[in-house]
């Protein structure tokens, strides 16, 4: 069974940094797509960013527009993981983070029902 478990959240002063991970296990697919998400309260779960996973390489990766230039997706695929690395935070990139991953397609999108399973999520809090 797919299992995502997310990690690397915390409380940071705004214009700093942290990243996230999310490990995956239970999943052999050599092509999909994983993402990103994030879900303020009150707010909608919204993606941050996205990449794909073609046999043996990434393909393209997308940024919500609130977030380029600060924050960049990776993926290891040797060790089944994604991360997201976060920097210049602000306080309203304040929400809980959620890795999720799309086994159909190879290629990302920025809509979150594709997305099959979800982690359980990471609590990312920037201070003012």
């Amino acid at each position: 069974q797919l299992q995502l478990v997310e990690s690397g959240g915390g409380l940071v002063q705004a214009g700093g940094s942290l990243r996230l991970s999310c490990a995956v296990s239970g999943f052999s697919e050599d092509s999909y797509a994983i993402g990103w998400f994030r879900q303020a309260p009150g707010k909608e779960r919204e993606v941050v960013s996205c990449i794909g996973w073609f046999r043996t390489s990434a393909s393209r990766t997308y940024y919500a527009d609130s977030v380029k230039g600060r924050f960049t997706i990776s993926i290891d695929n040797a060790k089944n993981s994604v991360y997201l690395q976060m920097s210049s935070l602000k306080p309203a990139d304040t929400a809980v983070y959620f890795c999720a991953v799309d086994p159909s397609h190879y290629y990302c999108t920025a809509n979150p029902p594709i997305y099959d399973y979800w982690g359980q999520g990471t609590q990312v809090t920037v201070s003012s």
